[in-house]
C-alpha cells in the first residue's frame, strides 16, 4: 500500500495490525529545516558504516554517528559503537521530538545518506541494548525519501515518502512485526540525513 498522497493526523497508525507508526510530518518552515541539515552535515563526526558479514569486514558508502547521554555501547551487525557527547542541535532535536511524540529518548544513531544511491536494507531493531517495544522518533532532512514497511509474516507492504523536516515514530511491536527498509533510487541526487533518537537501557 503506498500512502503518497495521504494526509496523515498524528494519531493515525500508519500499521494495519501488529505494530503502531505515527508519521507527525514537517515539524517546521523549510529555512528552519535548512539551517539544521547544514549544521548536521557539518558538525556531526560522521563515519563510514561498518559491519561484519560472514566473516568479512564491510564499510558502507552511508556515513553514521552515535550520540547520548553517556558512552552507551550500541551493538549491531556484529561491531560496536560508543556514544558521543550530543552536539547543541541534537539537543535542541531531541528536545522536539520528545516534545511532539511524549516519549523520552537518550542516545540518537544518525545516518547519512549521499545520494539516493545509498540505501538500507529490510531490517528491524531488535538489538538487546534497546528498550524491548521503546519508541524510535525518527527525524529526516534533506531529500525526501520513500520509506517502507513490510510484515514479516504476511508479507504486507506499506510505503510512504519522508519529508524534509518531517517525524516519524515506530513503537509498541513494531520491530517485533514488521520490517522496514530506505530502498535505493537513481531519481534523488542530493543528500539526506535521518537521526533515529532511541532508549538505550543498561
Amino acid at each position: 500500500m503506498d500512502l503518497f498522497n495521504t494526509e496523515f493526523t498524528d494519531s493515525q497508525n500508519l500499521l494495519p495490525y501488529e505494530g503502531t507508526v505515527l508519521y507527525y510530518g514537517k515539524l517546521m518552515p523549510a529555512d528552519r529545516a535548512n539551517r539544521y541539515l547544514n549544521a548536521l552535515l557539518n558538525n556531526i563526526e560522521w563515519k563510514n558504516d561498518e559491519a561484519i558479514i560472514l566473516g568479512k569486514h564491510i564499510f558502507t558508502k552511508r556515513k553514521v554517528a552515535w550520540y547520548g547521554d553517556q558512552e552507551f555501547e550500541y551493538t549491531y551487525s556484529n561491531t560496536t559503537k560508543r556514544a558521543l557527547p550530543w552536539t547543541a542541535e541534537l539537543l535542541e532535536l531531541k528536545a522536539i521530538a520528545e516534545e511532539k511524540t511524549g516519549e523520552s529518548f537518550n542516545s540518537c544513531l544518525l545516518n547519512l545518506y549521499h545520494t539516493g544511491d545509498e540505501g538500507m536494507a529490510w531490517h528491524s531493531d531488535g538489538e538487546k541494548d534497546l528498550k524491548k517495544n521503546g519508541a524510535i522518533g525518527s527525524l529526516s532532512f534533506g531529500a525526501e525519501r520513500k520509506f517502507s514497511f513490510k510484515h514479516k509474516q504476511t508479507k504486507e507492504n506499506i510505503s510512504l515518502i519522508l519529508g524534509h523536516g518531517s517525524l516519524l515514530v515506530m513503537k509498541d511491536a513494531t520491530q517485533t512485526n514488521w520490517l522496514h527498509r530506505l530502498p535505493p533510487t537513481k531519481l534523488v541526487h542530493k543528500p539526506r540525513v535521518n537521526l533515529t533518537f532511541r532508549t538505550i537501557v543498561t
